[in-house]
């Protein structure tokens, strides 16, 4: 057994592996990490023979996770994943490799190695990106905009009088202002990856990832797959190459 960890902006999210399947466990918001709900979720596990990890940015909470598996399976080895220049088929089109989002270079492995065809990629969370691999495994580059939680949040921060809600509404305009505030913000990600998405070659698969993917996707009219374990399917990816 293996342990996946992928920790997000928003979520740590985390998978255990057994003979190449994944087995997702219970996410866990940001602001609810600490010492004993790490060891509540992961107490009962057996000891994984590898921790491997993915952490879009380095804090404590990065620490944390690394110190309580350790605690929890004395001496487990750690794998700290990083974007590469070329590694699992994928050749990243960063000069410098290593400002590719770790997640963002995941999602591209997992893919490539999946399906080995042009794809566009787009991760609907915080933020929401987009990355284009073509049919020789080479990133094409992307593009990053704030999601829809970050769109709703600047609208209430830059004004006196538009409230921020998660509150859902139908999709189209609308005769009050949390409902328009709700189809605009989700109309802006639908044009973003449409105009996106007319711009590539036909065949290429669009396949979304992140928290909003089922809402977003549903709103697109092209067909698409969602696929929410997208990083922890790249992990899996890293972890056979360490095999």
């Amino acid at each position: 057994m293996n342990f996946l960890i992928d920790m997000g902006n928003t979520r740590l999210k985390w998978a255990i592996t057994t003979a190449g399947q994944l087995i997702t466990g219970q996410p866990l918001v940001n602001t609810q990490i600490n010492r004993n709900e790490l060891i509540k979720l992961w107490r009962s596990r057996y000891r994984p023979r590898r921790v491997v990890i993915s952490c879009v940015s380095a804090n404590q909470s990065l620490e944390l996770v690394q110190t309580v598996a350790r605690e929890l399976w004395l001496d487990v080895d750690i794998i700290l994943v990083k974007a590469q220049a070329q590694a699992y088929g994928v050749i990243n089109a960063y000069p410098q490799p290593e400002k590719l989002g770790v997640d963002r270079w995941l999602s591209l492995v997992a893919v490539w190695q999946q399906y080995h065809r042009p794809a566009c990629i787009i991760d609907c969370g915080t933020a929401i990106t987009i990355d284009l691999i073509d049919a020789d495994g080479r990133h094409q580059g992307g593009l990053i905009s704030p999601g829809l939680t970050l769109m709703k949040k600047s609208l209430h921060q830059g004004t006196d009088a538009l409230t921020f809600t998660e509150k859902i509404h139908p999709f189209g305009p609308a005769n009050m202002t949390e409902a328009a505030i709700y189809s605009g913000t989700l109309a802006a990600a639908v044009g973003l990856i449409k105009y996106v998405r007319s711009k590539q070659p036909t065949g290429m698969q669009l396949i979304l990832t992140g928290g909003d993917a089922e809402l977003i996707a549903r709103q697109l009219e092209m067909p698409c797959i969602v696929d929410p374990s997208l990083v922890l399917r790249g992990l899996l990816c890293v972890l056979e190459g360490h095999a």
